[in-house]
């Protein structure tokens, strides 16, 4: 049973909209969101059972609130896009963040490595030069791309984060390249014209690394030590791990919990130390706290893979949030993470 309003997670507060919607409605507001978007919301989506008419209510005051604070003014001037992210989030910020929105509207090779298959992704690029596939990416969102990267062979694969953490931008001769490798496998656009775009870097590799798996992980950090020691010491003093989630404030912590399920947090908290169930208990009610301790024992063990895999969906949820400004990440990386 779902809990009430506002309390419903953000991905199931979307998913009971789209189903109240109706088939057609759904389906247009869908073919506007990211592969990755419609994936979770099709999976919450068939997995609500229980839906009380309370619920949809509330869920769709609250998207009726959320409309009436929008206004219907379109405006497609990239240079109006650059100017107004660089007065709200800075230039260094902004750079690398307006890059990419524009890079993407006019990347659609690129975009349609976004709805394969990891493993398939992996095949496709696998035999080209390490710079290529680093940008490639660099590109795609971190797991996507920590999902590509372990199915390639382990030198290609400390090759390509060595790459991707010294990479400084894409030159347009790089994109050139690259799209005309992509044009090959896609009917896109030709970008001969694309900007250089502010992608990869050491935060890049971190995050990358971050969601990769723990013995590949170890793998790849120890091949770039034995190249570059030092490359190495700052790649991992931004990766930001499970446990660093206790660095963030109480505040942080309950919109967190807000937008994850419940079954994701047991599983990830029974891999987790005394300090990150403290964390987590102190910032519920007294009572889902007790549930959550309750649960916590009652639990059978759990595989390894699957609690990693628990850790990193909520790592992920925590990076959405911080790159959105809803929450702080601190952690070894502090703001220069962020």
């Amino acid at each position: 049973m779902l809990e009430n309003g506002s309390k419903i997670p953000g991905v199931e507060r979307a998913a009971i909209l789209l189903l109240s919607l109706g088939e057609a409605p759904a389906a247009e507001v869908l073919k506007h969101m990211a592969p990755k978007e419609v994936q979770k919301i099709g999976a919450a989506m068939a997995a609500l059972t229980n839906v009380s008419r309370d619920q949809v209510g509330a869920v769709l005051e609250n998207f009726t609130k959320a409309l009436d604070n929008q206004t219907a003014i379109g405006v497609g001037s990239d240079e109006y896009i650059r100017k107004m992210l660089v007065h709200a989030l800075g230039q260094d910020k902004a750079g690398g963040v307006i890059d990419r929105i524009l890079l993407g509207g006019s990347s659609k090779g690129l975009e349609a490595l976004k709805w394969m298959d990891p493993r398939a992704v992996a095949e496709l690029i696998r035999l080209e030069h390490p710079q290529i596939i680093a940008i490639i990416l660099s590109y795609l969102d971190s797991d996507q791309a920590a999902d590509i990267i372990v199915h390639l062979p382990e030198r290609v694969r400390i090759d390509v984060i060595q790459r991707i953490a010294t990479l400084d931008g894409i030159q347009p001769s790089a994109m050139q390249e690259l799209n005309e490798i992509m044009e090959k496998q896609f009917s896109g656009n030709n970008t001969s014209n694309v900007k250089s775009a502010g992608v990869g870097g050491l935060k890049a590799a971190a995050n990358i690394l971050n969601l990769t798996e723990a013995s590949k992980q170890a793998e790849i950090i120890a091949g770039i030590k034995a190249g570059d020691e030092k490359l190495a010491q700052n790649v991992e003093d931004l990766m930001f791990v499970f446990e660093d989630l206790v660095e963030i404030d109480d505040r942080g912590i309950q919109a967190l919990l807000r937008e994850i399920s419940s079954d994701s947090l047991i599983i990830a908290l029974k891999g987790a130390g005394e300090a990150m169930k403290d964390k987590i208990f102190k910032n519920m009610s007294k009572r889902a706290a007790e549930m959550l301790r309750d649960d916590l024992e009652v639990r059978p063990p759990v595989r390894l893979s699957e609690v990693e895999t628990a850790q990193k969906e909520i790592l992920g949820v925590a990076r959405r949030l911080s790159e959105s400004g809803e929450i702080s990440l601190g952690g070894k990386g502090g703001e220069q993470y962020v």
